[in-house]
């Protein structure tokens, strides 16, 4: 199985290709520079691989939720690139992305909080249970809400909190606020953003699945209503 993976819902920038449970990735820092930069991405990649983009089995990509532009930008390269290529497209969740990276801090059974900043004191988030067979099950519709409203719904209860797994910079906004409650920083990874690894691993266990969608299946996901409503993954 051939793969190219992109993302660019957040400040790192990234594309990987999946060969048979090998990644080979690229990715950068930046906070407005994701146009420019991951179609060379792309094409160092190819070029290291000695690969076409006919060769390829389909394209996996962060579809959201994320940066408005950001995710225009990895849903219109895809569409473009799967349209000329002739090949299928694999949208994965970048918040079940972000539960992937943190696989190792919570074992089958235990909960796991993705949780990205949104800007405006808002936060988008889902709750998943770890992974079977290396598919992340989410406990939740993936959700923008204030920290506030985030412990609200979760029923997070201080004296049992500390045991709680989480990934993902919105983490840094909930802690921050009056609402939060007590976590352990070891079951933390408050750094963590969506990598076109994590979308590449997560779109070969989609394509076993056959999960794989026609090009024109390549839209962003936003979440905020007053930008575009939710689609399906």
């Amino acid at each position: 199985m051939k793969l190219l993976a992109l993302d660019t819902a957040s400040g790192l920038c990234s594309a990987a290709l999946y060969v048979d449970g090998e990644v080979m990735l690229r990715e950068t820092p930046t906070t407005r520079e994701h146009a420019r930069l991951v179609l060379p991405m792309v094409q160092s990649l190819l070029a290291e691989a000695q690969w076409s983009m006919v060769q390829l089995d389909a394209i996996a990509f962060g579809r959201g939720p994320g940066s408005f532009t950001g995710l225009r930008v990895a849903a219109g390269l895809t569409q473009g690139l799967a349209f000329g290529a002739g090949l299928p497209v694999l949208p994965v969740s970048d918040l079940r992305a972000l539960a992937q990276q943190a696989a190792a801090l919570a074992p089958v059974g235990t909960p796991l909080l993705a949780c990205m900043d949104a800007r405006m004191h808002e936060l988008y988030w889902a709750l998943y249970e770890a992974p079977l067979a290396g598919q992340w099950v989410s406990d939740t519709a993936e959700q923008l809400c204030t920290p506030v409203q985030l412990t609200q719904r979760l029923g997070v209860a201080a004296a049992g909190s500390a045991q709680w797994r989480g990934a993902g910079m919105g983490l840094a906004v909930w802690l921050a606020s009056e609402a939060a409650p007590p976590l352990n920083p070891a079951l933390l990874l408050p750094a963590a953003e969506p990598s076109a690894r994590e979308i590449a691993l997560l779109g070969a266990v989609d394509w076993s699945a056959g999960k794989a969608q026609p090009p024109e299946a390549a839209v962003p996901v936003y979440l905020r209503d007053d930008v575009a409503r939710p689609s399906a993954q």
